[in-house]
C-alpha cells in the first residue's frame, strides 16, 4: 500500500457524516426530539455534562464525532419528515378555518436562542405576543398563534394535545383514491406504519415521565435478582447517584434555564486543605436546652420526614458567581455572603440560628441562613438585629429550580409508602440524600459540581428544622433538642401542632423519655 493509498483511505475516512452543525442546532435537534442530555450521553458512552459542552462551545473528536455527527443527522432528518404534510393526492380539499401546515421538508423555524418557553401553563409575567401568521409550536410541532419569549407555542398544553389528536382527520372514503394492491414479490406484507393505524402521532414522542423512571429501575433490579429485595436494593442505592442525575435530566426538558455543571467558584467554596473544608458555615443546629421546668416531663424526639427532599426548594444560583459588597440583599440573587451574625439573647429556650459557633466575628453563611436571619430581625419577629453583609458571591436565582426534580422525588416516595413498597422507598432516599452529599467535590458524582448548592440545600434543611422548632415555642411546646437536620424534641401536645405520619409534611416519633427533676413528694 503505497503512501497516497493511505492518503486516499483517510481521506476517505472523513466524510460528511462528521460534519457537525452549530452548537445552537444540535441543542435545537435534540431537544425538539424530546432527548434529555443523559440519553445521548448514554448511547454515545460520554457524560451528559460532555453533551452539554458540545451544545455550547465544544466538539467531539474521532470516533466519537462521527457517531455525534451522525446521530445530528439522524435528528434533522426526522424532523423534516415529521414536519411534511401528508396530503395524499386527489381532488382538491374543501377551505378550512385550520392555519396552514409548514411546507413540504421544510422544519419548522427554530431559533438561536438559547431555550422554549415553558413547557407549563405561561404566567402573565412572561412575553406574549400575538402571531399574525401561525408558526409551528415549539412544544408539539403544529401551528400556534402565539408566541412566547420569542418562541411560537401555544398557551395551554391541552392545545399541544388536541392539535397532536386533530391533525389528520378521519379518511373519507368517497375523496380517498384507492391505491393499486403491491405487486406480488414473495416477499411478506411490509408492517404498516403508526400513521395508517389511527390519528397522527408525532414521531418525536415524548419519552417515559420521571415516575416511570424510577418504577422501570426498580421493576428491573427485582427482576435482575430473581425477586431478592435485599439484593435489588442494594444495587439500586449502588446506582442512585447517575439515576438520580438521570432523573434530574429528565426532569430539566423544556426548562427555561439551563444548569451549569461546572462554574467558576471562588475560593471560600474551596477545601482548604486536600481533606479539610472550605471556608461556608452551613448553620447546623446542635442544641439542647439547660434548663427544664420544675418537675418530670414527657419529651418526645420528634423525626422530620423527608428534610433533604423538602431543602431541595430554595433559592439557588442559576450561573456564575459574581461578587459584589456594600450593598443590600437582593432577594432576586442567591450565593454565599460573609456577613457578621447579630448577638443571639434566647440560647435559653431557642437555638441560635447561626448554630453552634465558638469564634466571634464575620463568617460566610449561606442564602437560607441570611434570610432567616434577615427574616426574624423584621418587625414581625423582632428577636434579632439585622446581620452585617460585608461581601457576597452571588448570582441570578430561583426557587424553583429543582421543583420538578424535587416533586417526581416526593410523589415516588408517598407511592411506595402507601403500597408498603420498601424497595422503592429505601431507592428514592438514596437518589435525594446523595444527590445533595455530592455536588461538592466528589468522585461518585462527576457531572455536577456545585458546592455553593450544596451548601445552600444543606442549610436550608437546617433552617427548616429551626423553623419548626419556632413553631413548636409558639404553639406552647418546650422545645428540648434540635438536632442536624430532622431531630427535634419537645415537651407538650405536639399533635395538635405538627401532623403525624410518613408523609413529607408529617412527622413521626422516633422516641420518648422522661426528663427533669423530680417535684416534692416525688421519686
Amino acid at each position: 500500500m503505497s503512501d497516497f493509498d493511505a492518503i486516499d483511505s483517510l481521506l476517505a475516512a472523513v466524510g460528511p457524516q462528521a460534519a457537525l452543525p452549530a452548537p445552537e442546532r444540535r441543542r435545537e435537534l435534540r431537544e425538539y426530539a424530546r432527548l434529555s442530555k443523559a440519553q445521548v450521553a448514554r448511547a454515545l458512552g460520554v457524560s451528559p455534562s460532555t453533551v452539554a459542552g458540545w451544545e455550547k462551545d465544544r466538539d467531539p473528536a474521532d470516533e466519537t464525532r462521527t457517531k455525534y455527527a451522525y446521530l445530528l443527522d439522524g435528528l434533522a432528518a426526522k424532523l423534516v419528515a415529521e414536519t411534511a404534510p401528508e396530503t395524499a393526492p386527489g381532488p382538491e380539499a374543501a377551505p378550512t378555518d385550520e392555519p396552514p401546515a409548514p411546507p413540504a421538508g421544510e422544519a419548522p423555524a427554530l431559533t438561536d436562542a438559547p431555550s422554549p418557553g415553558p413547557a407549563g401553563p405561561v404566567e402573565s409575567g412572561d412575553d406574549v405576543e400575538t402571531l399574525t401568521t401561525p408558526e409551528p409550536c415549539v412544544l408539539c410541532g403544529h401551528p400556534a398563534r402565539h408566541q412566547v419569549e420569542g418562541f411560537a407555542q401555544h398557551l395551554d398544553p391541552a392545545d399541544c394535545r388536541t392539535a397532536a389528536t386533530t391533525a389528520t382527520p378521519p379518511a373519507n372514503p368517497a375523496t380517498t383514491p384507492v391505491r393499486p394492491a403491491a405487486p406480488e414479490t414473495g416477499k411478506p406484507p411490509a408492517r404498516p406504519s403508526g400513521r395508517s393505524q389511527g390519528p397522527a402521532r408525532r414521531a418525536f414522542q415524548e419519552a417515559a415521565g420521571p415516575a416511570d423512571l424510577i418504577r422501570e429501575s426498580v421493576q428491573g433490579a427485582l427482576a435482575e435478582h430473581h425477586g431478592d429485595v435485599d439484593a435489588a436494593t442494594a444495587a439500586l442505592l449502588k446506582r442512585a447517584i447517575p439515576d438520580a442525575m438521570r432523573l434530574l435530566d429528565e426532569t430539566r426538558k423544556g426548562a427555561r434555564y439551563d444548569i451549569v455543571a461546572h462554574p467558576w467558584i471562588p475560593d471560600v467554596l474551596r477545601k482548604q486543605t486536600s481533606r479539610g473544608p472550605d471556608q461556608i458555615w452551613e448553620a447546623r443546629p446542635k442544641w439542647t436546652r439547660h434548663d427544664l421546668p420544675p418537675g418530670r416531663h414527657e419529651v418526645t424526639a420528634l423525626d422530620i420526614n423527608g428534610a433533604y427532599l423538602s431543602a431541595l426548594k430554595t433559592h439557588l444560583p442559576l450561573g456564575q458567581l459574581e461578587h459584589s459588597t456594600g450593598l443590600t440583599h437582593d432577594r432576586r440573587r442567591a450565593g454565599v455572603h460573609l456577613i457578621t451574625p447579630p448577638a443571639w439573647e434566647h440560647e435559653a429556650i431557642l437555638p441560635n440560628p447561626v448554630g453552634n459557633r465558638d469564634e466571634p466575628g464575620p463568617l460566610w453563611v449561606t442564602e437560607p441562613t441570611l434570610r432567616l436571619l434577615l427574616r426574624l430581625s423584621g418587625p414581625r419577629y423582632g428577636l434579632c438585629a439585622p446581620p452585617e453583609v460585608h461581601e457576597s458571591y452571588t448570582s441570578g436565582a430561583t426557587e424553583n429550580l429543582l421543583e420538578k426534580f424535587r416533586i417526581a422525588l416526593k410523589d415516588a416516595r408517598d407511592t411506595a409508602i402507601e403500597r408498603d413498597d420498601e424497595v422503592t422507598l429505601e431507592y428514592v432516599k438514596a437518589m435525594y440524600s446523595k444527590f445533595v452529599s455530592t455536588m461538592g467535590e466528589s468522585n461518585y458524582n462527576r457531572e455536577l459540581y456545585r458546592p455553593d448548592w450544596m451548601h445552600i440545600i444543606r442549610s436550608q434543611a437546617f433552617a427548616n428544622l429551626w423553623l419548626k422548632a419556632l413553631k413548636a415555642h409558639d404553639e406552647g411546646l418546650t422545645v428540648v433538642r434540635a438536632m442536624g437536620t430532622d431531630e427535634l424534641h419537645v415537651i407538650g401536645d405536639w399533635r395538635r401542632v405538627f401532623p403525624e405520619g410518613r408523609g413529607v409534611t408529617e412527622v413521626k416519633v422516633k422516641d420518648t423519655y422522661t426528663a427533669g427533676t423530680a417535684g416534692e413528694g416525688e421519686e
